[in-house]
């Protein structure tokens, strides 16, 4: 059975605005509430990848925070944040850790129209020294009252909706930035998840599709 066209076409709306070099990556952030909430949050500014390592347990189980979003945000693990931070780099990805230091800037510093990723650290010791000594600079997010920090997964959603907002800005959301590709890829296996299951299995291409997304 084909996709519904109205399904396809905001599948496609929703693909052609992912930013393919915004991402972030997340550091022992262990409480499956707080991981899923910052999918839920990059899904909505429009972030196709996340990076994460967690040396503590396991990785934790999405909850319904989420709310599905973890279907179309692709989750990256690493096996430590040398691995992480380096594999970054060699995109030529600019990371900046949300951490408090003398020389931390403000968070709406930061050109987010460039190659970013944001970093966030554990739930209570943030991130790691190793961690804000490896990435290109740490950003803090200006607080006024009592308590000095946020829930990981608010901060990451204020500094994230600053990125988005830049980006909007520079009309980075107007036209498709993924690479062909990835973007066709990524299109048959949202629109038809089962069927792609098959073909991967069977070692055959995907089918093009059409312009209402039936199987041509």
């Amino acid at each position: 059975m084909n996709v519904l066209p109205r399904r396809y076409h905001r599948i496609k709306q929703v693909l052609e605005k992912r930013q393919p070099d915004l991402t972030v990556l997340t550091e022992d952030v262990h409480k499956p509430h707080n991981l899923s909430a910052i999918i839920r949050t990059c899904d909505a500014v429009g972030i196709l990848d996340v990076h994460s390592i967690n040396t503590t347990d396991e990785f934790p189980t999405f909850s319904q925070v989420s709310q599905g979003s973890d279907k179309w945000t692709f989750l990256h693990t690493h096996p430590d944040i040398k691995t992480a931070i380096t594999y970054l780099k060699t995109k030529k990805i600019n990371i900046y850790a949300a951490h408090f230091t003398e020389k931390s800037l403000d968070y709406r510093d930061i050109d987010y129209t460039q190659p970013t990723a944001i970093l966030l650290g554990a739930e209570k010791w943030g991130v790691s020294e190793e961690a804000a000594n490896l990435v290109d600079g740490n950003i803090i997010i200006p607080m006024l009252g009592m308590v000095q920090s946020l829930n990981v997964s608010v901060a990451a959603a204020v500094i994230l909706f600053e990125a988005q907002r830049q980006r909007l800005a520079g009309k980075m959301y107007d036209t498709s930035r993924l690479d062909p590709e990835r973007y066709h890829k990524i299109l048959f296996e949202w629109s038809y998840p089962t069927l792609a299951i098959e073909y991967q299995k069977n070692g055959k291409n995907y089918p093009s599709l059409g312009e209402n997304g039936e199987i041509l």
